[in-house]
């Protein structure tokens, strides 16, 4: 019993410590300013791995100070978490499948550039509705995601050889497609091809507007959510099978512990 017990422990452990890359994950994209202005979205992950981290310590107090009840509930909620983040997974796999992006005019640029119609119709529906992309335009507008850029890049060479964002591509310029003339990254004058494309006629070199109402900004904040997630899932798939082959392990620890309990008590009464 205690062999199992302290190897329910250690195993416990291990899974304590997988809580940490999905807290950090979740973190890292919380962090991303495209998910500050996507409130629902950010903390998520955060979550999940908070509750992974206070079931692996309930698991750990319970195999450490033979606490049955404490380790039937463990192996329960540990179950229920994996299958969440299982769900998590796939889900984000699934309506990240597909992006948006396509070359820039006569590929001349290092940049790409974003169409909404790419992008999987649940991440159009969710996120880039009529109903919420008011607020997340605001807060794109408020945030220094295109200032920055002004900042960065002085010389049109060194602007056109950037390797932008999906979110600075389509938010803080006009679709290359429109003809504008280049004058800063957020200042682009002359006159519009406006039958080339629904943004043309959209675009403002006042810095509260920019290209915050266009389709292409829509596409490029979707664009920088794929790529985040996409990243993130690396780090989620891994860690998500080394917790299913923990649990795997410590149900057979717990059944065994079981087992040798049984036999001790029969052992006894026989005596």
């Amino acid at each position: 019993m205690a062999v199992s017990n302290n190897i329910t422990a250690l195993l416990n452990f291990i899974a304590l410590m997988c809580s940490i890359p999905i807290i950090s994950a979740g973190i890292w994209l919380a962090s991303k300013p495209d998910n500050e202005c996507i409130r629902w979205l950010r903390w998520p992950l955060v979550f999940l791995g908070l509750a992974f981290l206070l079931v692996t310590l309930t698991g750990f107090v319970g195999a450490y100070w033979k606490k049955e009840g404490l380790l039937g509930l463990y192996l329960v909620c540990m179950f229920m978490l994996i299958v969440l983040l299982l769900v998590l997974l796939v889900l984000a796999f699934v309506v990240t499948r597909h992006g948006g992006a396509y070359s820039a005019p006569d590929g001349a640029y290092a940049f790409r550039e974003y169409r909404l119609q790419g992008f999987s119709s649940w991440l159009r529906n969710h996120i880039t509705s009529d109903d919420n992309w008011g607020g997340i335009r605001a807060c794109l507008a408020e945030s220094q995601i295109c200032p920055k850029l002004s900042r960065k890049y002085i010389a049109a060479a060194d602007f056109f050889a950037a390797h932008l964002s999906p979110i600075e591509s389509g938010c803080c310029k006009p679709p290359m497609i429109c003809g504008y003339q280049y004058s800063s990254p957020t200042t682009w004058n002359g006159a519009a091809n406006v039958a080339a494309d629904g943004d043309c006629a959209i675009w403002s070199n006042d810095p509260g507007q920019l290209c915050y109402n266009c389709e292409s900004c829509k596409a490029g904040l979707l664009g920088n959510l794929r790529q985040e997630w996409r990243k993130a899932n690396v780090i989620l798939i891994v860690t998500v099978v080394v917790l299913i082959c923990v649990y795997l392990v410590a149900c057979s620890a717990y059944k065994n512990a079981q087992t040798e309990e049984l036999f001790r008590k029969y052992k006894q009464g026989w005596a």
